[in-house]
């Protein structure tokens, strides 16, 4: 929520906070204004709902113009001990990182694209979806899945109708409350592993005001995009451009 109220706030825009926990919304909005933020309480695991959501959302709000997703969990997980395995767990992980953004993308693009000006989708995925940490397998899966469908979907936007903008937010580890005890209790200190948050906040604001499609933060997440991912979407583009030049009617 705090990078949204950044974003919005340079902008002097009102910003839509969504979260499960209604308490941390109130405290949201106490402390930067109801002129500036609207709360709504919702949980993004229920897909069930999102498509409701979404419509309430834009008939109240018809000025909306772009929609950041940012919701993760991160949890521990060890094949080694498969007795240890809670499949309740993984499958919420994996709702969270990857399934909801399928659904809330699905929801809100139909209203994002109907607008003559420019919209726009903003994704939050992680370094470790380019390079993934063993300690936390199903969450490196998760965003990795993440960041190769927002490829395609920036690449099928391109073809489609509207002027929807589809951008990629690559953070390293931040110290958020992601890294937790209460969440992750092999993990002592959580909240001092990674970028500061300020820190992060400042390098990610700097690549959205440049305009950039992809904003890698953090030295080892741009050491890894350069390394893996730039010659990736090299053949990613490639097979994109020979397929469309081959398919009927092109």
């Amino acid at each position: 929520m705090c990078k949204c109220y950044v974003l919005a706030n340079h902008f002097n825009l009102k910003v839509i906070v969504v979260g499960r926990r209604k308490e941390r919304l109130n405290e949201f909005i106490q402390k930067h204004g109801a002129a500036k933020a609207t709360a709504i309480a919702f949980d993004i695991t229920k897909l069930d709902e999102i498509p409701r959501f979404a419509a309430d959302v834009t008939r109240q709000h018809s000025d909306l113009d772009c929609v950041f997703l940012n919701a993760g969990i991160q949890r521990s997980i060890n094949f080694a001990k498969p007795e240890t395995m809670d499949f309740k767990t993984i499958n919420e992980e994996f709702t969270t990182n990857y399934l909801s953004y399928l659904q809330l993308t699905t929801a809100f693009l139909p209203f994002l694209q109907s607008k003559q000006e420019g919209t726009g989708i903003i994704y939050t995925t992680s370094g470790l979806a380019l390079v993934p940490f063993s300690r936390c397998p199903n969450y490196c899966a998760s965003k990795a899945a993440l960041h190769h469908v927002i490829l395609c979907i920036r690449a099928q936007m391109k073809h489609g109708p509207g002027n929807v903008k589809i951008i990629e937010l690559v953070p390293p580890a931040v110290q958020t409350e992601l890294h937790d005890e209460k969440h992750q209790p092999d993990i002592k200190n959580g909240r001092s592993i990674g970028m500061p948050l300020d820190e992060f906040t400042n390098e990610a604001w700097e690549g959205l005001s440049n305009g950039e499609e992809q904003i890698w933060v953090g030295d080892m997440t741009k050491r890894s995009a350069e390394a893996i991912e730039t010659p990736r979407q090299k053949v990613f583009n490639m097979i994109e451009q020979r397929m469309r030049s081959s398919a009927p009617g092109s």
